[in-house]
C-alpha cells in the first residue's frame, strides 16, 4: 500500500511540521545526505543554537533576519541592548561554524572538513520554500593559514553525488568565480566602491530580469549604459568548455584589456572546469551570472537547479571565502556549500513527487489471541525487536480480521499469529496472502526491503511483488 505524503496543517506559517510519511522522506534525506559526506571523510558537528548579536550581524545582514531571545522572567537590570550581550537564534550555519573554528583552532586537525545538518531560524516573511524555522545541510573545508583550489572542486562533486543519491529530478551545479566578475567590471572602468553593488544587482537578474537589473546598474549603482550592457553579456555567458568559456569572458570585453584579476579568476574557474568533466560529466557547468550576494564570498561560487523546478530558485549554493574566520593572527579560508533542506523537502513533498510504503516503521503487527495471553504476543514482538525487526502489538484481542484491518491502514505488510494448543506460529504477508509457519528467533521477511518504509516516486507500479495501492 502507497502512502501519499502530505505536510500537516498549522496555522502559525513559516514553521513546518510533517506528518509521519513526510517525517519518513526527510529522515531519508538526512541519512542519505550524512552517508554520502561522510564517505567523503567529512565530520559531522552540531554548534549551538544561538549567538551573540554581534557575531550573527558583523558581516552585514540586518538584525530584521535575527530572532533575538530574552526570558520571560528577566531580573531587573537583564535587559541591553548591547549586540555583544545579546543573544539571537542562528540564521545559517556559516557564522557559528566560523566562531566554532576559532575556538577550536588549537584542538581540530587542518585542513578540517565538516558536516553540518541542524535548524537555522529566520524572521523573514514566510512563503512558498521560505521558512522561519529550516533544516540546512552544510559541507565546508577549512584550512590553516591556505587551502588549495581543489577544494573548490571538491565541495561541488561532493554535493552532486549526495543529491543525486536523492529520490528527485537531477540537479545542475551551477559554478562562477568571484574574481571573473569583479577583475571583469574592473577592467570596464566601474570604480572600486561600486563592485559590491554591481555584483549585487547582477545577482538578480534571474529574480528581475535583463531590463530591470540594466536600469538599476544605471539609475541606481552609478554605472555607464556602455558598462551596463557590458555587464549584461558577461552574465549570458555559460557552458562546461573551459576554453569556450574564457574565449566568451574575454570578447565581451569588446576590446578593453584584461585585468590580472580576472585572468586569475578564469584560470580558476578553468581548471574547476576541466577536472569537474573529467569526474563527474555533466554535473557541473559555468554560469557567469552567479555572483552571490554576500560579501564574504572572495572566488568560486555556486548555484545549483533541479530539473523542471527552476522556479524554486537555488537548491544549493555556497562558495569559497578566504577571510572568514581570523583571530588576528590566523586566518582560517575555507570552501563550502549548502542545502536549505527544507526548502527543497517543501518542493518534493507539496508537490506529490514521492510515496512511502508506509508511514509507520512497523514491519510486523503479532496479534493477540485474546487477552489472557496478550504476554505471549509481547514476547513474540521482544524476540522479533531483538533481531533489528521493528514490531508491534494488536492493540485489541478484537477477531483477526478487524486485527488484520489494522495493520493494512497503517500499510504494516506482516501479521503474526501466535500459535495456540502447542500449535507453531504462522506469519501471514497481508499484500499476497501468502502465510507459512515461523518461529520469531529465526523468520526474515521473504523480501529483506520490507524491514523498513520506503520511498518511491508517486504513482510507480510494481515497486515490489504483490504490492497494491
Amino acid at each position: 500500500m502507497a502512502v501519499q505524503v502530505r505536510q500537516a496543517q498549522s496555522s502559525l506559517s513559516g514553521f513546518p511540521e510533517w506528518l509521519p510519511a513526510a517525517r519518513i522522506v526527510e529522515e531519508h534525506f538526512i541519512d542519505t545526505l550524512r552517508r554520502t559526506f561522510e564517505l567523503h571523510g567529512f565530520c559531522g558537528i552540531e554548534t549551538r543554537a544561538v549567538e551573540p548579536l554581534s557575531e550573527l550581524t558583523r558581516k552585514g545582514e540586518t538584525s530584521k533576519e535575527v530572532y533575538l531571545l530574552s526570558r520571560l522572567q528577566a531580573d531587573p537590570g537583564e535587559e541591553t541592548t548591547d549586540p555583544a550581550r545579546q543573544l539571537g537564534l542562528h540564521f545559517d550555519l556559516t557564522v557559528p561554524f566560523a566562531r566554532y573554528v576559532l575556538d577550536n583552532a588549537g584542538t581540530l586537525h587542518f585542513p578540517f572538513k565538516r558536516y553540518q545538518i541542524q535548524k537555522v531560524w529566520r524572521g523573514e516573511r514566510p512563503q512558498e520554500g521560505r521558512f522561519r524555522e529550516f533544516i540546512q545541510a552544510d559541507i565546508d573545508v577549512v584550512g590553516d593559514g591556505a587551502l588549495p583550489l581543489y577544494h573548490d572542486v571538491e565541495m561541488p562533486l561532493v554535493m552532486h553525488e549526495a543529491l543525486s543519491a536523492l529520490p528527485i529530478p537531477a540537479v545542475t551545479i551551477h559554478v562562477s568565480n568571484r574574481k571573473v566578475a569583479q577583475g571583469f567590471y574592473q577592467a570596464l572602468g566601474i570604480r572600486e566602491e561600486q563592485l559590491p553593488e554591481v555584483l549585487r544587482v547582477v545577482d538578480k537578474l534571474d529574480k528581475i530580469g535583463a531590463g530591470r537589473v540594466a536600469t538599476e546598474l544605471v539609475d541606481v549603482v552609478g554605472v555607464t549604459p556602455a558598462q551596463a550592457e557590458a555587464a549584461l553579456r558577461l552574465a549570458e555567458i555559460s557552458g562546461a568548455d573551459p576554453e569556450q568559456v574564457r574565449a566568451d569572458v574575454l570578447a565581451a570585453l569588446s576590446g578593453a584589456a584584461p585585468t590580472e584579476l580576472l585572468l586569475q579568476g578564469l584560470d580558476e574557474l578553468s581548471e574547476l572546469l576541466r577536472s569537474a568533466g573529467r569526474r563527474r560529466p555533466g554535473a557541473i557547468v559555468a554560469d557567469l551570472k552567479i555572483a552571490r550576494g554576500l560579501d564574504y564570498y572572495t572566488g568560486t561560487v555556486y548555484e545549483s537547479f533541479m530539473a523542471g523546478h527552476e522556479d524554486l530558485g537555488s537548491v544549493c549554493s555556497g562558495g569559497r571565502y578566504d577571510s572568514l574566520a581570523s583571530d588576528g593572527k590566523r586566518t582560517f579560508p575555507g570552501v563550502g556549500i549548502s542545502i536549505g533542506l527544507s526548502r527543497l523537502l517543501a518542493r518534493v513533498i507539496g508537490s506529490g513527487m514521492l510515496e512511502v510504503t508506509r508511514a509507520v516503521p512497523t514491519a510486523v503487527l503479532v496479534a493477540v489471541t485474546d487477552e489472557a495471553h496478550r504476554g505471549a504476543s509481547d514476547s513474540i514482538a521482544d524476540a522479533l525487536r531483538s533481531r533489528g525487526i521493528a514490531a508491534d502489538v494488536s492493540p485489541t484481542a478484537a477477531k483477526y480480521g478487524k486485527q488484520i484491518r489494522f495493520a493494512d491502514r497503517r500499510g504494516i505488510p506482516y501479521v503474526w499469529f501466535p500459535g495456540a494448543d502447542g500449535e507453531p506460529d504462522s506469519v501471514k504477508d497481508i499484500r499476497s496472502g501468502e502465510q507459512v509457519r515461523s518461529d520469531a528467533a529465526t523468520w526474515i521477511p521473504s523480501d529483506e526491503a520490507d524491514l523498513a518504509p520506503r520511498l518511491h516516486p508517486a504513482g510507480e507500479a510494481g515497486i515490489q511483488a504483490g504490492e497494491r495501492d
